[in-house]
């Protein structure tokens, strides 16, 4: 759903990065008055592992392939402002250093994906864990919401196009929407699975309370949690990147289909160095590839990790 240059006309991009600006700052004020010491690594694994989860592609219908958004995942593990902070740094991350969606169409990938997949997602959680508490209705609640949040951010692609003239709505509306449900079931199982792991190992790792609706679970020394944690994004990033599903998502499956794939700009704006994932001076694609998102991961921790240092000693200064 990373939308490219070219695709936007001016007033679009400028609407979009003047929302997603004063979206993402209050995230950042709100997120330096949550933040503790203990979840700092937290942030830096979500990130990395979030991060290399959009790089697995996997197939969908018709040729047309989806991946995590991950905007429920890292609200639901620790908070929707953190959700909002790290999905934009994922998002900056992947247009400058792997030409992953456009730089002009930042502020509107940040929009759709951080800030309405974060918020749609933990209203559609919280309501639903309302009239839902137990087990199965804080799993009933992660997959809706998981589900909500990739076909709303869909509909907000389909606006922005829309608005730009680039299609028009009566034609990208149906086509976003309808292609992104079938890609929202399976954000909603991997971001359900996902959570279920580390609600069945680390309960106190989630942000406020778990299925069992009862006290926040004991807390745990995070040791552990981040060097497994850190394993399994290796782990993903080196073996199953590589074998991630071809074929285009639903924004360039709709965009080849209704002929408006050719007003992607013919340049990019600037060289990213590691364009299209792939590390250069490596021929064999896999090994590239694995070495790309790999470097990409730890980009990902350590920015994730900076940022939220450096609103934390903010927050501490002004207090």
């Amino acid at each position: 759903m990373h939308i490219p240059d070219g695709f936007l006309d001016t007033k679009t991009i400028v609407a979009t990065s003047l929302f997603s600006l004063a979206g993402l700052g209050k995230a950042l004020r709100s997120l330096s008055r949550e933040m503790t010491s203990r979840k700092i690594p937290l942030m830096g694994l979500a990130a990395a592992f979030v991060f290399v989860a959009q790089m697995l592609n996997f197939p969908v219908v018709g040729g047309t392939s989806g991946h995590l958004l991950g905007a429920v995942l890292i609200s639901v593990l620790a908070g929707m402002n953190a959700g909002i902070v790290i999905i934009s740094l994922i998002l900056v991350v992947q247009a400058f250093l792997f030409a992953d969606g456009g730089i002009l169409a930042l502020g509107a990938n940040i929009f759709n994906m951080a800030i309405v997949g974060s918020v749609i997602g933990t209203a559609m959680y919280r309501g639903i864990r309302l009239i839902a508490p137990g087990r199965w209705g804080f799993y009933v609640g992660v997959a809706a919401a998981a589900w909500c949040s990739t076909v709303v951010a869909a509909i907000c692609c389909a606006g922005q196009l829309a608005w730009s003239g680039t299609v028009a709505w009566g034609i990208g509306f149906p086509a976003m929407a309808g292609i992104h449900m079938l890609i929202g079931i399976g954000e909603a199982v991997i971001t359900a699975i996902v959570l279920a792991a580390v609600t069945a190992t680390r309960p106190d790792l989630l942000s406020g309370r778990g299925p069992e609706d009862g006290n926040a679970a004991p807390l745990k020394p995070l040791g552990n949690a981040v060097v497994y944690g850190a394993i399994v994004v290796a782990g993903l990033a080196l073996f199953v990147s590589p074998f991630s599903s071809r074929w285009p998502d639903g924004l360039e499956k709709v965009a080849a289909r209704f002929g408006f794939d050719t007003a992607r700009l013919s340049a990019p704006l600037m060289a990213s160095p590691l364009a299209e994932y792939r590390m250069p001076g490596i021929g064999l694609v896999s090994v590239s590839t694995a070495l790309a998102g790999t470097v990409g991961a730890a980009v990902v921790s350590v920015a994730a990790v900076i940022v939220v240092r450096a609103i934390s000693r903010k927050s501490a200064k002004t207090s």
